[in-house]
């Protein structure tokens, strides 16, 4: 995984921004940098979802993006998580339709990111296509009142 650092207090308050070419164990890499800016941000009830989610869209960069290269994007907003893989490939981003029937092996890494965000999507680009997910996070219920 190629990477470089640009990791200023004011560029870790708002967000992240990475190109990267990614390879078969760099979503473990990439899930850590969710977890550390989702402590920072004091939201780390949504990291189980946001790390299943990213791996599951860095999992279809390395099967059928061409060289394997991406853009991530990573980005607190208000009351949430935005995280967006931006990719080369013009194919859009398609959940499994049926083919191969209920034992195939893959088609179901959309699935999995619309059931654990809160929303998901795809935007086509000249060359490519961005796809993203977004995760709200909880409001404190607070203690109890009695």
């Amino acid at each position: 995984m190629n990477h470089a650092t640009d990791h200023s207090p004011a560029h870790l308050a708002t967000g992240y921004r990475m190109g990267f070419t990614v390879g078969e164990h760099s979503a473990r890499h990439l899930r850590r940098i969710v977890r550390t800016f989702l402590a920072r941000w004091d939201m780390a009830e949504l990291t189980d979802a946001a790390e299943l989610a990213l791996t599951e869209l860095v999992a279809n960069v390395v099967r059928h993006v061409p060289g394997r290269h991406c853009t991530l994007l990573i980005l607190r907003r208000p009351g949430g998580l935005r995280v967006e893989v931006a990719d080369r490939c013009p194919g859009p981003a398609r959940t499994r339709d049926g083919e191969g029937g209920e034992l195939a092996e893959g088609g179901r890494g959309l699935l999995l990111v619309e059931a654990v965000t809160d929303r998901w999507g795809t935007v086509p680009a000249p060359g490519g296509k961005t796809v993203w997910f977004e995760c709200d996070a909880k409001p404190c219920s607070g203690p109890p009142t009695m």
